[in-house]
């Protein structure tokens, strides 16, 4: 079960992005703050709202220790902030000026990349916070990016459909027509796969756009040969364009959300749909799963942020109930029943399954006869 938890609804404009730390949610928005919770509660922490940035904040994202933060504007900055007390560390500026559209560290926090709108890609010294490396994309604005597990490339998207693969030097090693009408968004699992007949090690990506499209990929990297992109399937869950997607911290699953207002979750291996939530009345915009949590965040221009967690006692795909999946729904509480119908889209029936208390057992013996004449429904 993915159950809806919680909402957060304190910014005041479009909520652009979300990212998790091993203990706490950041989320940033167009009305130019920086908003942290504690994942205890999800109360918001004593130190913010973050303020600094003049212009709408794009992305967030922590390092991985958890113990800085970053943020990114279009006022052409991306600001590091001390997680522990919301200081602002430093102000890095991109050279260009450019408006500042995504940020992310490396896995080992020695880097911070920086990408703009005008297709600078910036690497920045985490250490010194000094300018490393610079370069820029063939064509377009850079809306995305995502480092490998190993921290030895990182892949950028742009809005012209590019996917990009640069080694930590910044050299690009491979640049792919992905999809044709602009990248929106890219995440690389955290989990490499060996091919045990070659002794490769590959990694799985997932890129998405304003395509309706959700390609997933495998790429392979060696020193001697740089780098390749192999694709390897297309997920066409959404029926608009696909803002953001994220994969799980085990790889096995995958989320996405979209103009459709529309979040679904994928198993990875198979590319099946396992949840579809729909929640927000606007845009889903960003969406990230915690890292050593079952909870799931997802972000909107209906300025909040919905908090899903994880039962590991999930329903069987699809609509088939086979009879070992038939005793993990008889265990079903009324909470769950009421989410699986917020799942499936039957939300506005949830006042009625509460008031006759329909937990698992009840809904396993449900019949059209007793909704219609019970129920009404």
């Amino acid at each position: 079960m993915a159950t809806l938890i919680h909402t957060l609804a304190d910014h005041g404009d479009d909520v652009n992005y979300c990212a998790f730390s091993s203990s706490c949610l950041a989320t940033c928005s167009l009305d130019k703050t920086i908003r942290v919770y504690s994942l205890s509660n999800f109360d918001e922490l004593p130190y913010s709202p973050l303020k600094g940035h003049t212009y709408a904040v794009h992305c967030c994202c922590f390092s991985p220790s958890g113990h800085l933060l970053a943020s990114c504007s279009t006022d052409g900055t991306t600001m590091v902030w001390d997680a522990q007390d919301g200081r602002r560390v430093a102000v890095l500026e991109q050279p260009s000026g450019s408006p500042v559209r995504v940020c992310r560290f490396s896995p080992e926090s020695t880097c911070l990349v920086s990408g703009a709108a005008d297709g600078s890609v910036v690497l920045w010294n985490v250490q010194s916070l000094k300018l490393y490396r610079s370069g820029n994309v063939k064509d377009g604005s850079l809306v995305a990016c995502a480092f490998s597990p190993n921290g030895h490339f990182f892949v950028t998207g742009s809005s012209c459909g590019d996917l990009t693969i640069w080694d930590d030097k910044m050299r690009c090693l491979h640049n792919e027509k992905a999809h044709d009408l602009g990248v929106t968004c890219c995440d690389i699992s955290s989990q490499p796969i060996s091919d045990g007949e070659h002794g490769l090690r590959y990694f799985q990506m997932a890129s998405c756009g304003q395509d309706n499209q959700i390609k997933l990929w495998f790429i392979l990297f060696a020193d001697s040969l740089g780098a390749e992109l192999k694709y390897k399937c297309t997920l066409n869950g959404h029926s608009a364009p696909v803002l953001a997607c994220a994969f799980s911290h085990d790889g096995h699953m995958l989320v996405s959300g979209s103009v459709d207002k529309c979040v679904i979750i994928y198993e990875t291996s198979t590319g099946n749909t396992l949840y579809t939530l729909s929640r927000h009345a606007r845009y889903v915009t960003t969406c990230a799963f915690a890292p050593h949590s079952p909870f799931l965040a997802t972000g909107s221009m209906d300025k909040t942020v919905n908090i899903w967690q994880f039962d590991h006692k999930q329903p069987c795909a699809g609509n088939t109930v086979e009879n070992d999946c038939k005793v993990a729904v008889e265990d079903w509480s009324e909470d769950d029943v009421s989410a699986w119908l917020c799942a499936q889209d039957l939300a506005d029936f949830v006042g009625i399954f509460k008031m006759n208390n329909i937990d698992g057992k009840e809904l396993l013996n449900l019949t059209k006869e007793s909704l219609t004449h019970e129920l009404k429904i």
